[in-house]
């Protein structure tokens, strides 16, 4: 770079050489190392394996099963004990599938950190932020993001965005002496600041620290599952003394009473919900990882399988990064002076981070024509135009022609018809001195000299993935910064619903109210500056929608952070990369329907499974109080009909193994808010209808044990039919529509169901005995009752949702 030289719109000390500050050297560096002034951040946000471990381990409902456990192997029956095992294979699956994700996480948050350039000995290196130690000289440009704190030491026309700090969204101009503070990431310009505060002690440091304390990321689906699960905690100690108290009341030893208390409250326990949700999860970050697919935040899978409007930036997310230079069109007549290409190769030659356009302008225009820079304006999304003082060479402005030019002007005119073919067209322009950098100053009189013509090619995957949006009913608009004319021609060539009718966002309201209504129907969006991307967001929030963006430059920072999702592209400015929930470490737009498929996927399975653990625990509770309930009132006591045994069995064939493979079924149904709801109004009426008919089942057959004529074996056995019948068809209905699989699943589980009552082993094994043929056709008659309304309430939940129901997969 051609430096010292004034830096238009910076005030404050005279800017250092940026080339004459070399850094600390390797001694200095080993001074602080060993003296511990580094920068020790913080791990990223995953946990430890012992963490891991003991987040599956001490678990509240291990402690009940735990407990529960003990009890049943104090009375000596150790088969009644069985349902322990659900301890050990809960705790193992959940640690294995998590410490997956974890090494998966792990090895992408390596490959995606973003490494500032770091001057040591005079040379510039990119380090990792934790090798970085107190006053280092640290390199920033255009999308950079400030790792430590520290001061400017020289400056460029450099400007700082701390909205992500402070919330202020207009950019700093920081002269040199200025402070910055660590989350701050670079709109303008280059510069060079000095590390005055590292590690834990840093400004972001300390933010996401106590934001840790008094935070979690938002999960509807966690969130949910956790409400249940409290209230079924409450409610397990007034069963379990309603049941203790009918077990002794009916004069059965204590032992009896409590393995008949222990039947009654294992199944309310809906033990692997907890360990499916994770498996699930898990599951998904494996699976995406392999698609170099970084996930920043867990609940962001879920998040994104909600999304009904994406936000897509142009540039780098429709089409590649990369451009290349079409055609240099003169606009003035001939001047030897005002050689445009000449003009170019100067600018090029004096931007030390050139941007995808200054790119495809330096390999067109290689050789620098040696010129002298005395005053710099760097290019600024939200300008959309930079400038050099080349002093006896003049001051040359390059950017965007509608923004330079005024409305009417036949050089604008022809830029228009050019963008209106999908390409991208700056001014290049002469002008008397370099525009103030303050927003919205006013331009200095300048002349147009030649349109830099740029062909930007569209990505070959972005056709397809925005069809794949299309049928799954999701909007897609185009948020740009480039000319509006020229983001319609290119939504035009991806077939684009509104690409005919592109919307300049300089003519939206700024009321965010008045912007709802009017991008309501529109989908392309040109010339929108960062803050216009950022409401854009918000209006569409406002609407009721879940919007993603997706990006990768340093003006989608603000957009990416407001938005339900922010996904950015890994090859990004480090800030895009920072604020983003979802990284795309390949670059491919197209990976992004995997991501909401994966969502989708672990939304739609869990609900699906979550009706069959909740259905267990309505019945099991519902179960436990009708038993318990006559003896209370001086009825009679009725012993519970169940064993722990009986119960497992139940769980194995009914919930177990079939909601383990449901889980990781395939599913692309949207998913919506209101997860409860929904599977509350589907397990509640099945977990009824069980209870109730398992109970008659009882009643109707235990006075037959009272006289003699039936053993206790038999009723329970009469009981235990009539439920597991009535809960094989809940797993029937849960697993519609049917693929093969789902079938064969279904048919295995009544197939394992029908020997466990038939086979004698097995029978022995888990006391029954159904050969008590009218008490056996009793039950099947109850069960056969019971599906038929189970199948009606479901009907009439599917003619009267309220939002969606059961999400459906192939």
């Amino acid at each position: 770079m051609n430096v010292p030289h004034r830096t238009a719109g910076n005030e404050g000390p005279a800017a250092a050489d940026l080339d004459s500050i070399p850094g600390l050297s390797a001694a200095e560096v080993a001074d602080r190392v060993a003296a511990g002034q580094v920068n020790d951040i913080p791990d990223r946000a995953s946990r430890t394996v012992g963490e891991i471990v003991r987040g599956n381990v001490f678990t509240r409902f291990n402690a009940i099963f735990a407990i529960l456990a003990a009890i049943v192997i104090s009375t000596g029956y150790l088969l009644d004990a069985l349902f322990a095992i659900i301890i050990v294979a809960n705790s193992l699956v959940g640690i294995i599938q998590e410490v997956r994700a974890k090494r998966t996480l792990d090895r992408l948050a390596i490959t995606g950190e973003a490494h500032p350039r770091v001057r040591r000995d005079g040379r510039v290196s990119e380090l990792p932020p934790h090798e970085i130690v107190l006053g280092d000289v640290i390199e920033l440009g255009p999308g950079d993001q400030a790792v430590v704190d520290g001061e400017v030491l020289a400056a460029e026309g450099l400007e700082l965005d701390e909205s992500l700090l402070t919330g202020e969204a207009d950019p700093v101009p920081a002269a040199p002496g200025a402070s910055v503070l660590s989350g701050a990431f670079v709109t303008a310009g280059w510069g060079l600041y000095r590390a005055t505060t590292v590690g834990r002690e840093a400004y972001a440091a300390r933010l996401e620290a106590e934001a840790a304390k008094f935070t979690l990321v938002n999960s509807e689906l966690r969130t949910g599952i956790n409400q249940i699960l409290k209230v079924i905690t409450w409610l397990l100690i007034p069963a379990g003394a309603l049941s203790i108290y009918n077990q002794l009341t009916d004069g059965q030893p204590l032992s009896d009473a409590l393995r008949g208390m222990v039947g009654a409250l294992v199944p309310m326990v809906p033990e692997g919900l907890i360990l499916l949700t994770t498996v699930a999860f898990a599951v998904g970050v494996i699976r995406l990882g392999r698609r170099n697919c970084l996930i920043n935040e867990l609940p962001a899978i879920e998040t994104l399988a909600r999304v009904d409007v994406v936000c897509a930036d142009k540039t780098g997310t429709l089409t590649e990064n990369a451009m290349v230079l079409s055609e240099l069109r003169e606009v003035a007549p001939a001047d030897p002076s005002e050689d445009p290409a000449v003009a170019l190769a100067a600018l090029a030659a004096d931007d030390p981070r050139p941007n995808a356009s200054m790119l495809a302008i330096a390999a067109a225009y290689p050789d620098s024509p040696g010129w002298t820079a005395v005053a710099t304006l760097p290019f600024s999304s939200a300008r959309k135009y930079g400038g050099i003082d080349f002093a006896e060479h003049g001051v040359w402005l390059l950017g965007a022609p509608d923004v330079l030019l005024p409305t009417g002007d036949a050089v604008r005119a022809e830029a228009e018809e050019l963008g209106a073919s999908g390409l991208r067209v700056l001014l290049l322009a002469r002008a008397d001195s370099l525009p103030n950098s303050a927003p919205g100053a006013d331009l200095p009189p300048l002349r147009p000299v030649a349109l830099v013509v740029l062909d930007q090619k569209v990505r070959p995957d972005a056709r397809t993935t925005l069809d794949f949006f299309a049928e799954q009913d999701v909007r897609v608009n185009v948020i740009s910064g480039d000319n509006a004319t020229s983001v319609g021609a290119v939504a035009r060539h991806l077939a684009l619903p509104g690409a005919d009718h592109p919307v300049d966002a300089r003519t939206l309201p700024t009321d965010t109210e008045e912007l709802a209504d009017a991008i309501a129907d529109r989908t392309v969006f040109g010339r929108v500056s960062p803050a216009q991307k950022r409401s854009i967001v918000r209006g569409l929030q406002s609407r009721g929608h879940t919007v993603a963006m997706t990006g990768d430059g340093v003006n989608d920072v603000l957009a990416l952070k407001d938005a339900d999702i922010g996904v950015a592209m890994g090859a990004g400015s480090p800030a895009a990369r920072a604020v983003a929930q979802i990284v795309l470490l390949d670059n491919k737009f197209a990976t992004l329907p995997h991501v909401v498929n994966e969502g989708r996927r672990v939304i739609g399975n869990i609900e699906r499974v979550a009706v069959l653990f909740l259905t267990k625990t309505v019945y099991s509770v519902l179960l436990a109080f009708l038993v318990g309930i006559p003896g209370l009132i001086g009825l009679g006591a009725l012993p519970y009909p169940f064993l722990p045994r009986h119960v497992t069995i139940t769980a194995w064939f009914t919930i177990g193994l079939p909601s383990f493979i449901l889980s990781l079924a395939p599913n692309h149904e949207r998913a919506r808010p209101g997860f409860v709801g929904r599977v509350m109004r589907m397990s509640i009426p099945s977990g009824v209808v069980i209870a109730v008919a398992c109970f008659v089942c009882y009643l109707l057959v235990h006075p037959s044990v009272v006289a003699g004529t039936t053993t206790q074996v038999q009723a329970s056995t009469s009981a235990l039919i009539t439920l597991i019948t009535i809960a094989l068809w809940v797993l029937a209905m849960v697993a519609r529509p049917y693929a093969w699989w789902k079938a064969l699943l279904v048919v295995l589980m009544m197939a394992g169901s029908f020997a466990m009552f038939a086979l004698p082993l097995t029978r022995q094994v888990f006391q029954l005995d159904p050969t008590n043929w009218p008490h056996t056709w009793l039950a099947l008659g109850l069960a056969a009752i019971g599906i038929v309304v189970v199948e009606l309430t479901w009907l009439i939940e599917a003619r009267f949702p309220k939002g969606r129901t059961l999400a459906t997969g192939g």
